[in-house]
C-alpha cells in the first residue's frame, strides 16, 4: 500500500475513535447518573403493579321475615344512607305493635289501681286501729263497773270480746297492706315491673315494625341485587349490597424482600390502569397483612414433598388513599393500581402494636329506631295517666308527635 492510501485510510480511523469515545461516554453519564439515582433516590423507593382497589362490600339483610312489596334501588344505582331499599309487608307487625300498645296502656291502669288500693288499705289499717282503740276504751270504763257488780259479767265478755275482734281485725288488715306493699314498695307507675315488661314489648314489637324498612347504611353504589318482588325473605338473607365507593383503598402486594423497608404512615404515590400516567393519586401505608395470601387460601400449599419449588411469596399492604383525590376521580374496586413506596422514613416499629380506640368503619341508619321506640312507650304510659320521664332515656319529656312523624308508614 503507497503512503498516499494510507493517509487516506486515517481519517475514517479517527471519526470511528471518536464515536466510540462519545458512546462510552454516553454510558458512562448514564451510569453515573443512574447510581447518583438510586443512591438519592431508587434505593428508597419499593414498587409493585401487583395491587388492586379494596372496599366495603355492605350487604343488605332483613333483621325480620317478610314479603318483599317495594324495591327502591337497583343495580348501579346511587343511594345515600337511610333512604329505604327494599320495603316489606307491615300487615302482621302493625297487628303486633297495636297489640303490644293495649299490653301497655292495660298494665299502667293496672299499676294505678294497685297504688289506690295501697291507699284504700292503709284508710282500712287506720279503721281497725280506731275500732281497737275504741274497744279498748270501752273495756277500761266497764271493768270498774263490773267490779263493783253495776255490770253485768256476761256484757264485760261483750266488751272483751269486741276487743279481741277489734285486735284480729287490725292485724289482718295490716297483714293485708303488707302483701299488697310487696308488689308496689319502692315503684312508681313508670317503673314498676309489670309496666317495665309491657313497655319492653312495646319496644321490640315497634322494631320489628319499623324493620319492615330496609334502610341504606351508608351511601353508595348498589350492587349484587337478587332480591325480587313477592320474595318472601327471612332474617339473614343477603338481598343486595352497597358499596362506599368514596372509602376505598389498595391491597399492594409486595414481595418478602420488599417488606423489609416499609413502615405505615410511609408516603405512596400511585397510578391507576384506568386513568393511565395522567392521574397521579397520593395515599399512605396503613397496615400490613397477617400472612401471605397462600396461608389463607382455601387450600394452602403444602410444601412437605419431594418436588418442592421455592415460589416467592407476597404479603398484602392497606394503603389508605386521599378522599379529594377519590372524589375527583372515583375508583371501582378491583381496578389494578402501580404502587411506588417512599421508604425514606424508616422510623418506628416494622408491624405496630397499637390498639384502635374508634371503630374502624359505623352507620348511623338505626340510630334513631330506639329512640322512636322510647318515644312511643312514653306516649302510651302519659295517655294512660302515667309520668314517662323516667323512661325517657335522655332525661327530658319526649315528644308524642316524633314516633308518628318518624314511624315508618
Amino acid at each position: 500500500m503507497s503512503q498516499n492510501d494510507k493517509a487516506g485510510a486515517a481519517p475514517p480511523n479517527g471519526r470511528r475513535v471518536r464515536m466510540l469515545s462519545l458512546l462510552f461516554g454516553a454510558f458512562l453519564l448514564a451510569g453515573i447518573g443512574y447510581a447518583v439515582y438510586w443512591t438519592l433516590v431508587g434505593r428508597y423507593v419499593e414498587s409493585t403493579d401487583d395491587a388492586y382497589v379494596g372496599g366495603n362490600l355492605v350487604q343488605i339483610t332483613p333483621q325480620v321475615a317478610g314479603t318483599v312489596l317495594a324495591i327502591g334501588a337497583d343495580d348501579t344505582d346511587y343511594v345515600k344512607a337511610g333512604q329505604t331499599l327494599v320495603e316489606l309487608d307491615q300487615a302482621d307487625a302493625r297487628i303486633a305493635l297495636a297489640q303490644a300498645e293495649a299490653a301497655l296502656a292495660r298494665s299502667v291502669r293496672q299499676v294505678r289501681n294497685l297504688m289506690a288500693g295501697s291507699a284504700s288499705l292503709e284508710a282500712n289499717v287506720a279503721l281497725r286501729r280506731t275500732e281497737l282503740e275504741r274497744a279498748r276504751g270501752d273495756l277500761a270504763r266497764r271493768a270498774p263497773l263490773a267490779a263493783s257488780g253495776a255490770l253485768p259479767a256476761e256484757e264485760l265478755q261483750h266488751v272483751r270480746d269486741a276487743l279481741a275482734g277489734s285486735r284480729a281485725a287490725l292485724d289482718a288488715a295490716e297483714r293485708q297492706l303488707a302483701a299488697h306493699k310487696t308488689l308496689i314498695d319502692h315503684t312508681s307507675v313508670e317503673n314498676h315491673p309489670e309496666v317495665q315488661s309491657a313497655a319492653a314489648r312495646l319496644r321490640e314489637a315497634y322494631l320489628a315494625y319499623a324493620r319492615t324498612a330496609l334502610p341504606a347504611p351508608v351511601s353508595g353504589i348498589v350492587a349484587k341485587r337478587s332480591v325480587q318482588v313477592g320474595q318472601r325473605v327471612n332474617p339473614g338473607t343477603p338481598l343486595m349490597a352497597v358499596i362506599p365507593l368514596d372509602q376505598v383503598w389498595v391491597d399492594a402486594n409486595f414481595k418478602e424482600r420488599q417488606l423489609l423497608n416499609l413502615r405505615p404512615g410511609q408516603t405512596v404515590k400511585l397510578r391507576a390502569d384506568i386513568y393511565g400516567s395522567a392521574v397521579e393519586f397520593h395515599g399512605k401505608v396503613a397496615g400490613f397483612g397477617a400472612g401471605t395470601g397462600s396461608a389463607f387460601a382455601l387450600l394452602p400449599p403444602q410444601n412437605a414433598t419431594g418436588n418442592w419449588i421455592k415460589v416467592v411469596q407476597r404479603v398484602p399492604v392497606r394503603i389508605a388513599l386521599d378522599p379529594a383525590e377519590l372524589l375527583k376521580h372515583p375508583l371501582q374496586l378491583g381496578l389494578s393500581m402501580l404502587v411506588e413506596v417512599d421508604t425514606h422514613e424508616r422510623e418506628g416499629e416494622l408491624r405496630p402494636r397499637t390498639a384502635r380506640t374508634e371503630p374502624a368503619y359505623q352507620t348511623k341508619a338505626y340510630a334513631s329506631l330506639a329512640e322512636i321506640a322510647d318515644q312511643r312507650v312514653a306516649a302510651v304510659i302519659k295517655a294512660n295517666g302515667g309520668n314517662p320521664r323516667a323512661l325517657h332515656r335522655t332525661g327530658q319529656q319526649a315528644d308524642p308527635t316524633a314516633a308518628a312523624k318518624s314511624a315508618p308508614r
